[in-house]
């Protein structure tokens, strides 16, 4: 539509009343653009001047809020609960603001304003896990067990990344540990992990048992790795009993059981069957090392889906022997050590053998098997094997001793597969 005008004079005040709508509007735009830049300045003069130009906003309030509230050198509850309270005034819904609110009533004596402002949060977003988990702490602080477990169990439902700490924090109000996994915290097993590290970290063992025993009732499906911390820890402190319980659990939890290999062998995993390294009661690999490869080879192999191969390049006399495996054992039992190697151009005047050697007890005693080297088909090599009066592990190491000889280094391939640890008895017991 094209807009006539008859007269001067009316063109003359449409003229006047664009400008004026112009001038009205930058007005504003500046005005707002002004209170944002002092806003970002976060300081007390700056937020003021936000203040004084926008009072209609409540971030501005809400941020001046908590300026005083949160600034290291001159925190004033007062002046926060003030800000606040302007905030929430244009804006009654912000769950931020109310949780803000009810820290400040909290940090100023004001527990009843409190509890009504963090009741106030949950209203305005009663599926936040922030809201939950503050309620939740503050709850806790007040002496209120059940309500805080409540609320801290809700948030970690909805953020289980919150669980470890969740315990810790109800730990230090209330010492009965399954009251705690009952009540504050869900049924879940990532967040039992994360608490079994946590205690493991600060020396908590039978915290950490008590936490596990959790996931044993769940029977879940769960990664082998998941169990190297509590398996270690045991280990460690000598509760090779306790260790292994909680490993052959965690083994048929991660759907990995009978990898013992010959019937009643107590080395686990002995073919390399499962790929698993690094921790527990699986094979230990070097790192670091030069001068060979360690691999699995599913070509190659004396049983089952595949063995390990080491390769050595020939470039130095190298002693090696890192390669090993922590085995739980019964004390004063006579044992049958049994390997299958496989040694292919392999040069060398000390080849690869097994050493078997007790841990713990009076008894250090170690064992060696004989070497192989050169061009050989699959062969057995066994010795027999008695642990001590008080040994409940031991280790079995592959090992090649440095040559006597000048200049004689190592070139060459082996492969190995099937090692086990077999109580005499069950080799008797045999047809």
């Amino acid at each position: 539509m094209i807009l006539r005008l008859s007269s001067n004079s009316r063109r003359a005040a449409l003229v006047a009343a664009s400008f004026a709508v112009v001038f009205i509007l930058a007005y504003f735009s500046i005005r707002n653009a002004l209170a944002v830049h002092y806003a970002g300045l976060q300081t007390a003069t700056s937020l003021e001047r936000a203040v004084h130009l926008e009072p209609a906003d409540s971030r501005n309030w809400y941020l001046l809020g908590r300026y005083w509230q949160y600034n290291l050198k001159e925190p004033d509850d007062r002046r926060a609960i003030r800000a606040y309270l302007a905030a929430l005034s244009l804006n009654p819904h912000s769950a931020n603001a109310w949780l803000d609110l009810a820290s400040a009533y909290e940090s100023d004596n004001e527990f009843a304003l409190a509890r009504e402002a963090f009741l106030k949060a949950r209203k305005a977003y009663p599926l936040s896990p922030q809201v939950s988990w503050q309620y939740g702490n503050f709850l806790l602080r007040r002496g209120d067990l059940e309500s805080a477990f409540t609320e801290i169990r809700h948030a970690v439902e909805v953020d289980p990344g919150l669980g470890a700490e969740a315990f810790s924090r109800s730990l230090r109000a209330e010492s009965d540990v399954d009251r705690i996994l009952d009540r504050a915290l869900p049924s879940n097993v990532g967040v039992y992990l994360d608490i079994i590290g946590e205690e493991i970290s600060d020396g908590q063992t039978e915290i950490a048992l008590k936490v596990w025993a959790r996931i044993v009732a769940i029977h879940p499906q769960m990664p082998l790795q998941d169990v190297f911390a509590i398996v270690g820890d045991l280990m460690k402190k000598k509760r090779i009993r306790e260790a292994s319980r909680v490993w052959d659990q965690a083994v048929a939890f991660a759907g990995l059981t009978g990898l013992q290999g010959p019937p009643g062998s107590v080395l686990w995993d002995g073919g390399f069957e499962s790929g698993i390294i690094g921790g527990g009661f699986a094979w230990m690999f070097p790192e670091g090392f030069q001068g060979f490869q360690i691999s699995f080879d599913s070509k190659e192999k004396h049983s089952g889906n595949r063995s390990l191969r080491l390769t050595f390049d020939g470039g130095r006399n190298l002693f090696f022997s890192n390669l090993c495996h922590y085995v739980p054992v019964e004390p004063s039992t006579a044992y049958r050590f049994s390997a299958w190697e496989h040694p292919e151009a392999l040069q060398t005047d000390q080849g690869i053998r097994f050493q078997l050697r007790s841990l713990g007890g009076d008894d250090d005693s170690t064992a060696v098997t004989s070497e192989v080297h050169g061009s050989v088909p699959w062969t057995k090599i066994e010795i027999p094997w008695t642990s001590g009066k008080d040994v409940q592990e031991m280790q079995v190491c592959l090992v090649r001793y440095p040559s006597d000889q000048e200049g004689r280094r190592v070139r060459g391939t082996v492969w190995i597969d099937d090692v086990a640890l077999v109580p005499e008895s069950a080799e008797r017991s045999k047809p």
